[in-house]
């Protein structure tokens, strides 16, 4: 059965199982089911399929990659055994062959299963086995062929090609004869790779005149010249060395996973402590860059001294500050605006984000690091030209890094209370997708797992219930785990003393609704703090949002931990001052928020700074200062500190300066003085701390719900290649070309005769158009078809020319 009519056999219900698994194959959706299977055998179409693939099942395909056609299920049985290192092959070959059935990669009948067309030539060396005899030797001369074929095959008859491969296909005896040198350089290519390097491979060596051990093996024909310093180990030869054997130690399932085991609860409690402080620590950046906006660089990224800045200001690792302003930049909470130069900027998002509660803040940022393309790990290292990797710099991206995510996510949610290692995280995940690996992709492992505890997904290593949930409500996780929804609720039971609590948070889970998961874990905000005599305020617990950000435009944060320490100084009164807060009202509001009585020094401390806040003005004069007080004016110009600001009297109340007005205040305050910016019109500047956002998103931006295809798209799908096939059948099919008749046919039809030709090795004639539009005719023996060309020899013109596919009109054979 031909793979088109196989497709087109296929049920309504498995067409709708290949599309969703594939959903490349019906963007756009093909105008019939010929259409979808010449889609379904295309390179990049495989590629991505074969990428899903785990170990085993990929094995299965490598197995049935080495068979010379269609072959019984008994015999892939029988090698799948002999490869695996323990067990039977069932029911995982199975299940294996369903899913290739599903997938389209393996069609037919039990007893005559073959690969879809272009498997095999999408798998370059499976299971690192080099080509078949006959193509590893289709570039040699035949006059050599028919020496090589003498020497080891007297009397035989046929080409040398055919003499030489039916020699190969028992090398046993020609093994025999070379030496153990001869036969060691063999092994170490028996399993994989099946190429090497060795100096002058193409010479000539007769089997009589070989001395050097690759000479031996070069005039067997047991390794083939591919290059000037390259050879290859044929196939057939290959499996003789291995012992009939496809792999070597095949696991049918997944390695087991090793690590820490930790309670449950313990690691849902931690995690939400993380979230929650995520959480806070992207609302204080927001906050932060609200009235201190860092500089856009010309590349884009956030300058270097800006991060340290943050990592400071934000008491966390570097890489968390990089992990937390690349993830608010993605949730579109900050964004460029500003002037010329650009700054970065909260956006109007935030203020909509900002008043949510926070276990459904914390799922849209742990949304938007499961799937951003974007690196955060990489920033401080250095690109291809050693340039270094700011962040949120443009080549911070990396497509494969939210697959990474899910996939390690996926690994943790398999193991419910373990906490794996890394190395067994990554044995698993090259298990599940040997096709995706490399020094980047482990890189991306270790980021995933270092940042998923940092936001709060995981804890002590462990998948909590809400990241379980999380993963569920995107469609990319597993159902929860056997007791995981009870050991997630069971905190807010033992705090409620109800047994509902334990309930409504398994339900939660099961429903895929992290915010309901964790909202019973998170701590209790509090709505006042301890203020000491010593200038600072104890917050005994977690803030409140509003609390938190007042006190941090009154305060300055000293130390953070079980209870935060807050300290008060003449910087951060006037910072107060400067947002549009009163004395009386900054004092009215410490004690409505205080524990404790007013101390006496703080009161102090508000009045002396309000008491000299504002009596010096400055605007533009670039730059002025105006004060009703000129003995105050006097002063300022007879410091000698002020000799760089270049200021001139104007009047007995005003000075001007050639500085710029925020580099006057600036200076201004570094000398003990307390200014206030001024407009044009002599008001004053108030500079609140929600005053300035950028142009951006007005809301945080969606994420993608489910990596999968939406079932109704599927069935659409379905029915719409069901109507276009039945319209498509009752078309003329191309008929052979009589005598001066230009071929003509369908373009499907037509690539799918020339994978055919390409397969079988056969000559075709062909309808082409020239580029002036003329229709001519060509016969050609077809090579190979990628990227929209036609590679052939040319038998009209004596010549291999690249021929483009829409040109071609049609296609039919030679008798």
């Amino acid at each position: 059965m031909e793979f088109t009519e196989w497709i087109r056999a296929r049920s309504d219900e498995q067409l709708r199982a290949l599309v969703s698994a594939r959903p490349e194959l019906i963007t756009p959706v093909p105008a019939h089911l010929e259409g979808l299977a010449a889609r379904a055998g295309s390179p990049s179409a495989i590629g991505r399929a074969l990428d899903r693939l785990d170990r085993f099942t990929l094995a299965v395909v490598e197995t049935l990659a080495v068979q010379d056609g269609p072959a019984p299920r008994e015999t892939l049985a029988d090698l799948v055994a002999r490869a695996l290192a323990a067990g039977e092959p069932e029911p995982a070959l199975g299940a294996a062959l369903d899913r290739l059935r599903d997938l389209a990669l393996v069609y037919g009948p039990d007893d005559a299963l073959d690969l879809a067309p272009g498997v095999r030539k999408a798998l370059d060396d499976p299971a690192g086995l080099g080509p078949p005899v006959a193509e590893v030797f289709r570039h040699h001369p035949p006059e050599q062929l028919d020496e090589m074929a003498d020497d080891i095959a007297p009397g035989t008859t046929g080409t040398g090609k055919e003499r030489l491969a039916a020699a190969l296909a028992e090398p046993a005896k020609l093994l025999e004869e070379v030496s153990g040198e001869a036969r060691a350089a063999l092994d170490q290519l028996a399993w994989g790779p099946a190429t090497g390097r060795v100096p002058n491979a193409r010479r000539e060596v007769r089997v009589g005149s070989a001395r050097s051990p690759i000479e031996q093996l070069l005039a067997r024909g047991l390794l083939a010249a591919t290059g000037e310093e390259s050879v290859t180990l044929p196939r057939e030869v290959g499996l003789h060395l291995r012992g009939g054997r496809v792999h070597r130690d095949l696991l049918a399932a997944p390695p087991a996973l090793e690590g820490t085991a930790r309670e449950q609860e313990l690691a849902d409690r931690t995690a939400a402590g993380q979230a929650f402080a995520f959480v806070r620590v992207v609302e204080e950046l927001c906050e932060r860059w609200s009235f201190e906006p860092p500089g856009v660089l010309r590349t884009g990224g956030l300058g270097v001294r800006d991060m340290k800045r943050v990592t400071t200001e934000l008491d966390v690792p570097e890489w968390a500050a990089a992990l937390a302003v690349e993830v608010a930049h993605a949730a579109g909470l900050v964004a460029q605006g500003g002037g010329v130069d650009g700054e970065w900027l909260p956006t109007t998002g935030y203020d909509l984000w900002r008043v949510r509660s926070t276990a459904d803040r914390w799922v849209t940022l742990a949304l938007t690091w499961l799937h951003m393309d974007r690196v955060p790990g990489l920033v401080g290292e250095r690109d291809e030209r050693d340039r270094p990797l700011n962040a949120l710099h443009p080549d911070l991206r990396r497509t494969a890094a939210p697959v990474v995510r899910t996939a390690a996510l996926g690994v943790l949610a398999s193991a419910p209370g373990l906490a794996p290692s890394r190395a067994s995280v990554l044995d698993r995940m090259a298990w599940e997708q040997p096709r995706r690996r490399g020094p980047l992709r482990e890189q991306l492992v270790e980021f995933a797992l270092r940042e998923a505890e940092q936001v709060g997904v995981t804890g002590l290593g462990v998948l909590s219930g809400h990241g379980r949930a999380l993963m569920m409500g995107a469609g990319i996780g597993p159902g929860p785990a056997e007791g995981a929804g009870t050991a997630t609720g069971s905190r807010a039971g033992k705090a409620s003393g109800a047994k509902g609590t334990k309930g409504a948070a398994a339900k939660a889970a099961a429903a895929g609704d992290p915010a309901a998961v964790l909202a019973p874990l998170l701590p209790e905000p509090v709505d006042h703090v301890l203020l000491q005599a010593d200038l600072t305020a104890v917050a005994p617990g977690p803030l409140t949002s509003e609390l938190n950000r007042w006190m941090t435009l009154a305060a300055d944060v000293e130390s953070k931990g079980g209870a935060t320490v807050y300290r008060f100084s003449d910087a951060s009164v006037r910072r107060a001052l400067d947002a549009g807060q009163g004395a009386d009202e900054l004092l009215a509001a410490l004690e409505h928020h205080s524990a404790t009585p007013m101390p006496q020094a703080l009161s102090y401390l508000v009045a002396d700074v309000a008491r000299r806040h504002g009596r010096i003005r400055v605007g533009s004069a670039s730059a002025y200062v105006r004060c009703d007080d000129p003995a105050l004016l006097d002063q300022i110009i007879a410091d000698r500190r002020s000799a760089s600001l270049r200021l001139r009297r104007l009047a007995p109340t005003v000075i001007a300066s050639r500085t710029s007005r925020a580099a006057l205040i600036d200076s201004l305050r570094a000398m003990g003085y307390a200014p206030v910016a001024e407009s044009l019109d002599g008001d004053v500047i108030v500079s609140r701390l929600d005053g300035r956002r950028s142009e951006g998103p007005a809301q945080t931006r969606s994420v993608p719900a489910s990596n999968g295809l939406d079932a109704e798209v599927a069935a659409a799908a379905v029915r719409a290649l069901r109507a276009g096939d039945a319209a498509h059948l009752t078309r003329r099919e191309p008929v052979a070309a009589p005598g001066g008749t230009i071929p003509r046919g369908p373009a499907t039809s037509t690539i799918t005769a020339l994978q055919d030709a390409i397969k079988q090795g056969e000559r075709v004639w062909i309808g082409y158009l020239d580029s002036q539009g003329n229709a001519t005719s060509r016969i050609l023996e077809p090579a190979r078809m990628e990227g929209g060309y036609l590679t052939a020899y040319d038998e009209t013109r004596a010549a291999v020319h690249r021929f483009a596919l829409h040109r071609i009109t049609g296609v039919a054979g030679l008798s």
